[in-house]
C-alpha cells in the first residue's frame, strides 16, 4: 500500500462535511485517484460501494439516469446489484471517472440533500468543457487535486520515514545537513527525478529494483495519455499532439519559452492556445507563465501567450524524451545519476522545481523581459512565488554555476516587492549575498 498524504485531507473532509458536501477529486489519468478513494471507504466506512463509471453495466446507467426521482427505491436497488448493505451516516458511495456519465454528477445534489450517505467522486480531464455542458454543476461539491507523489511520499515507498523531517527540521532552521547525508539524499532524489511520482512507475521500482522497470510503466501511460487526447479533443488533436510531442525539445532550449514557429512557421497562440489549456486542464502539464509587471501582482500581469509548458510528472519527462527509442538509448539516466548533466539537459531540474512548486499548491509563474537598449532591464527569472505580501524570485542552478545577475537585477527593480530570493542546485544549504542556496529537494517546501 502507498501512503499518501491525500488521505488526511479526505479524512478531514469526512469530519468536517458530515454529509453536508460530497467531495471530488480532480487528477491526471494513472495518478492514483481511484485507489485512494477505495483505501479510504475500507478503512473509515461501514460499507461502501464503487462505482466505475468508465465501466459499468447498462442497468446502473439507466438507474441513474431514469430511476434517481425515487431515492428509497434508487439505493435499494443499488445495494442489490453491488451486493452490498448500505449503512445510514457510515457509507460510502464512490462515482469513479465520473467525468464518463455527468448525469451522476449533477445528480450529487439530490444524493447530499437526502443525507444518508457520503460521496466521493473522482474524475479526470473534468474541467473540460465537453465533460461539464448541459449540466448543472452542483455547488454542494468540494474539490481537491491530486498530483503524483512527492519526494516525501516516494521515500515512505522506499521504507525511509526518517529523512523527510530531518530535510524539514534544516529548511526551517537553515542550517546544511552536512556533506555525506546531503549526498545520501541527493542519490535519492535523482532516483525520483527518474521513476517519478506516478504509483505504477515507483510500484515497478520498487518490485524490480530496476529503471527498466519503471520506464515501461512510464510508456504505458504516456500511451494512455495519447490515446486520451485522440478521443477527448477530437477536431483538434493534431495541435494537441504536437504541443505534447514537443514538450522535451522546447523545455532543452535556452529559453524555455514554448515557441510554436518550432512546430509551423505559421502557427500563432490563438490557434494553439486550447491545445495548451487542454493539456493544462486534463493535468498532464503545468503551464507556468509569464508574469510582465510583478509589482501590480503575479495574476494580474499573467501573460498567456508566453508561456513554459513543463510536464506534470518529470518522470514522465524523462520517458517522453526519449519515446521513439528504447530504454538503453535514454542517456539521461546514465547523466542524472552520475550528475553528469549538461546544459541543455538542465530542464529535468527546472521540471522538477516546477513539480514540487505545483505539488506545494502554488500556480507557476516566471518573469522575463527583453530590452536590448538598457541591459538592466533584460533578465529572466526561473520561478516567483508569492509569500505574504512578498514576490520570492527562485533560480535553478547547476551545481558549478558563476553568477546570478538575473535575480540580482530582479531584486533591485522590485525591492519593495521581492521576498526572500533562493537558488535551488544540487549542493547543501548555504546563505551567500542575501540569497538562500537551497539543495533541489527542499523545492517541496516553498
Amino acid at each position: 500500500m502507498l501512503k499518501r498524504k491525500i488521505y488526511d485531507r479526505l479524512v478531514s473532509w469526512k469530519e468536517k462535511s458530515n454529509g453536508q458536501t460530497a467531495l471530488l477529486i480532480d487528477g491526471a489519468r494513472r495518478v492514483g485517484k481511484s485507489y485512494i478513494a477505495e483505501q479510504f471507504a475500507k478503512q473509515e466506512y461501514a460499507s461502501y460501494i464503487f462505482i466505475d463509471f468508465g465501466n459499468v453495466s447498462k442497468d446502473i446507467l439507466d438507474l441513474f439516469q431514469y430511476e434517481s426521482s425515487d431515492l428509497d427505491l434508487f439505493f435499494a436497488k443499488l445495494s442489490a446489484f453491488y451486493s452490498t448493505a448500505l449503512h445510514n451516516r457510515d457509507s460510502l458511495i464512490i462515482f469513479d471517472e465520473v467525468q464518463q456519465f455527468p448525469i451522476a454528477r449533477q445528480l450529487i445534489k439530490y444524493l447530499v440533500a437526502d443525507g444518508r450517505y457520503d460521496y466521493l467522486e473522482t474524475g479526470s480531464l473534468i474541467r473540460l468543457k465537453k465533460n461539464t455542458e448541459n449540466i448543472i454543476l452542483p455547488s454542494e461539491e468540494d474539490h481537491i487535486e491530486m498530483f503524483p507523489m512527492d519526494f516525501e511520499e516516494f521515500l515512505w515507498a522506499m521504507g525511509d520515514e526518517a529523512t523527510a523531517p530531518l530535510i524539514r527540521k534544516c529548511f526551517e532552521q537553515r542550517t546544511p545537513l552536512g556533506q555525506a547525508l546531503h549526498r545520501k539524499i541527493m542519490n535519492d532524489f535523482r532516483q525520483y527525478i527518474l521513476v517519478g511520482g506516478m504509483p505504477q512507475s515507483v510500484l515497478a521500482y520498487i518490485h524490480e529494483k530496476n529503471f527498466e522497470a519503471s520506464d515501461e510503466a512510464k510508456r504505458r501511460i504516456l500511451r494512455l495519455y495519447r490515446d486520451d487526447i485522440s478521443k477527448f479533443a477530437a477536431g483538434y488533436e493534431e495541435k494537441v499532439y504536437a504541443v505534447f510531442d514537443g514538450i522535451p525539445s522546447q523545455l532543452s532550449a535556452k529559453e524555455k519559452k514554448f515557441k510554436l514557429s518550432s512546430i509551423s512557421k505559421n502557427a500563432r497562440f490563438r490557434s494553439y492556445e486550447d491545445s495548451f489549456i487542454w493539456l493544462n486542464e486534463a493535468m498532464v502539464v503545468n503551464t507556468c507563465l509569464n508574469s510582465t509587471d510583478p509589482g501590480v501582482g503575479l495574476a494580474l500581469s499573467a501573460d498567456h501567450s508566453t508561456l513554459k509548458c513543463f510536464m506534470a510528472d518529470t518522470g514522465l519527462l524523462v520517458t517522453l524524451a526519449f519515446m521513439d527509442g528504447s530504454f538503453t538509448d535514454n542517456e539521461l539516466y546514465k547523466a542524472i545519476l552520475f550528475d553528469k548533466l549538461n546544459v541543455n539537459e538542465g530542464m529535468i531540474m527546472e521540471n522538477i522545481v516546477a513539480q514540487c512548486l505545483r505539488q506545494n499548491g502554488h500556480k507557476l509563474y516566471y518573469y522575463s523581459r527583453n530590452d536590448s537598449q538598457n541591459r538592466e532591464n533584460h533578465m529572466e527569472v526561473d520561478f516567483l512565488i508569492t509569500k505574504g505580501k512578498k514576490i520570492s524570485p527562485i533560480e535553478v542552478k547547476s551545481g558549478n554555476y558563476r553568477s546570478h545577475a538575473s535575480l540580482d537585477k530582479f531584486r533591485k527593480k522590485f525591492s519593495h516587492q521581492a521576498g526572500t530570493p533562493y537558488i535551488l542546485y544540487p549542493k547543501d544549504v548555504m546563505e551567500k549575498d542575501g540569497i538562500w542556496h537551497l539543495p533541489l529537494y527542499m523545492a517541496m517546501l516553498l
